[in-house]
């Protein structure tokens, strides 16, 4: 029971659901991001080097018996898949550079006097009121 217990405080933990959510989001991101290079990108990239389309490039390394492929090295798909993977590093560089430029700001901001420097500035400024 002990076990449980801990397991359920740790899987209901903000951080845990965080990344949990960040998970799904992320995964979904990646679909779009595959839609956008494939749907997107590589038609116009493709239509300019001749009608060539990236999904259907290949070396066939063996054919099955009635002459179509039965291996094939696939350069096409893994080009879209190496531009789906530098619009995500891309998205998510520009998602960090934003979060470390706000903790920036934050940690520029003066921290507030602790109580003992507020007491201290008004038994000050009651002195000098006294002179």
């Amino acid at each position: 029971m002990g076990f449980v217990k801990e397991f359920k405080e740790f899987a209901m933990k903000g951080n845990v659901m965080d990344l949990a959510i960040g998970i799904i989001i992320g995964g979904a991101f990646g679909k779009i991001v595959s839609s956008f290079v494939a749907d997107v990108i590589m038609p116009p990239i493709g239509l300019l080097l001749g009608n060539v389309d990236f999904k259907d490039l290949m070396v066939p390394l063996k054919y099955a018996a009635d002459g179509t492929v039965a291996i094939a090295l696939r350069y096409g798909a893994f080009i879209n898949t190496i531009i789906d993977f530098v619009i995500i590093a891309l998205a998510i560089f520009v998602v960090i550079k934003g979060i470390n430029r706000m903790k920036k700001k934050e940690e520029a901001k003066p921290a507030a006097p602790s109580e003992e420097v507020v007491l201290l500035r008004e038994i000050r400024d009651s002195l000098k009121k006294k002179k």
